[in-house]
Parts: C-alpha cells; sequence; structure tokens
C-alpha cells in the first residue's frame, strides 16, 4: 500500500510542476482558445443555418459543440511530447530519471499533465459555448449542472490519452521538429474519423471502422451525452476504452522510456 501512494505522490508532483509552468503562460491559453472560437462562430453557425447534416432532434450547433471541446483538448495534449524533450534537453528529465519513482508512474504523471493545460482551455470553450447558449437559438446545453461539471474529467481522461501518443512519439523519434510533425500528422485523421464533426453513420464503412478504433470517438461520444442528449447508456463503453487505451500507450511508452536518454 505505501508503494502505491508513493507512486501517486509521484504523479500529482509532477502534475504540480506541470500547474506551475501554467502560471507563468496564461498567453498560451488565450492563444489555443482562438481556435475552438472560430469552429463555433463559423464552421458551426454555418452549418448549423444550412443544416447541411442531419443530426437528429439536435441544430447542427449543438452536436458539434462536445466535438470541439474535444478538438480543443486533443490539439493542446496531442504535441505534449515536445515539453519532454524540452524536459531532456534542459536536464530535467534527468533529474526525474534518478528520482525514486518507477518509470510508470512518471509517465503516467506526464499523460496527466497535459491535462493540466486542457482544463484550462476546455473552462474557456465551456464558458464559451454557455455564453452562445444564452444569445444564439440554435444551441442548448443540458440544464443539469452536474453534468457538465463532469465533463471536466472526461476532458483530463481525454488528454491523458492523447498525451501517451506524443510521449509515444517523444520516446521514439527523440526530437522536438520529428514529434511535432507526427503530432501534426495525426491530428486531423482522429479529429475527422472521430463523431466530432459528423454522426457515425453517415460515414463511409471504411470511416466507420476507423471511428470505431479512434479513442477521441469515445471521448466524443460521452461529452455529448454529458452536454447534449443526457444519454449515457454508452459511459461505461467509453471510459473503459479510454482507460484500456492509456493503459495500453503507457506502458509501450515506459517500455521505450529508456530510449529517450540515447
Amino acid at each position: 500500500m505505501m508503494n502505491i501512494k508513493n507512486e501517486v505522490r509521484n504523479v500529482l508532483t509532477i502534475i504540480e510542476l506541470e500547474a506551475r509552468r501554467l502560471r507563468h503562460d496564461y498567453t498560451d491559453i488565450a492563444v489555443r482558445a482562438i481556435q475552438p472560437i472560430v469552429w463555433l462562430l463559423v464552421f458551426g453557425t454555418v452549418f448549423s443555418k444550412n443544416r447541411v447534416i442531419d443530426t437528429g432532434g439536435y441544430s447542427y450547433l449543438s452536436f458539434v459543440a462536445p466535438g470541439i471541446l474535444a478538438q480543443a483538448v486533443l490539439f493542446v495534449a496531442i504535441f505534449f511530447g515536445i515539453m519532454l524533450v524540452w524536459d531532456r534537453d534542459s536536464g530535467n528529465l534527468a533529474k526525474l530519471l534518478v528520482a525514486p519513482a518507477s518509470r510508470f508512474s512518471l509517465v503516467i504523471g506526464k499523460c496527466f499533465s497535459a491535462s493540466v493545460r486542457a482544463i484550462a482551455q476546455a473552462v474557456v470553450v465551456i464558458s464559451l459555448i454557455l455564453m452562445l447558449s444564452l444569445f444564439v437559438t440554435d444551441i442548448s446545453l443540458s440544464n443539469n449542472p452536474v453534468y457538465i461539471l463532469l465533463t471536466l474529467p472526461v476532458v483530463v481522461l481525454i488528454a491523458a490519452v492523447a498525451a501517451s501518443i506524443s510521449i509515444l512519439f517523444a520516446t521514439i523519434f527523440r526530437t522536438r521538429e520529428r514529434v511535432m510533425g507526427f503530432g501534426q500528422l495525426l491530428t486531423l485523421p482522429l479529429f475527422f474519423t472521430s463523431s466530432a464533426l459528423y454522426p457515425i453513420e453517415i460515414m463511409p464503412w471504411y470511416l466507420q471502422w476507423m471511428a470505431k478504433v479512434n479513442p477521441l470517438t469515445y471521448g466524443v461520444d460521452l461529452l455529448r451525452g454529458l452536454m447534449l442528449t443526457g444519454d449515457l447508456s454508452n459511459a461505461l463503453l467509453d471510459v473503459g476504452v479510454l482507460l484500456g487505451f492509456l493503459a495500453v500507450m503507457s506502458l509501450a511508452c515506459t517500455a521505450l522510456f529508456r530510449r529517450m536518454m540515447e
């Protein structure tokens, strides 16, 4: 039990270090908020007005709002591996590796460190969506404040999954330029093959297959149930897939972590 407590303490310490970084870099949140604002105010409103996509009994702007939130989180966390490379180059990673902590706790700590910025980003995006719901008739969200608050743990989980992918890239490719390049390569396929922008049912069969193996699909489904439909019948499946994906990726990162120092 004491070992588990130590590992949890190590994870929380790594998360705290990222929180300290964020305190000195608020501009990053403001800059990253521009993209989801553009998606909501331009893409969402245009498609909602013209009813381009059938989204059942919901306006397209309401349907896409949880997807834009997931996109904002994905775009923050998918490049988090660059921070790991920076830590190696600055010597911080070497200090962490000699600390009395397992490699797995270091990886998990780094994965969940991405959630610090993701939560800050999510608060901005959710606030924007709530403001739009007051002034724009085409958007409506759940009236249950508990469901809205529960989106934050989901954001944490989505960010950790995306960060685990980026950290895996960092352990394999080991340079900021390559991690950035592969992050950019993967971001749009993850986003467009999920259910963030349109229902899975209207996709071609091969995209439906890709959506079912895309972890972001399950994160978006959970966010949409909390923020819009109130349907949480798939919540256990969604959480299980995200946790399973995180566990597999974290184990892979742990196995390759030593490559970072070579």
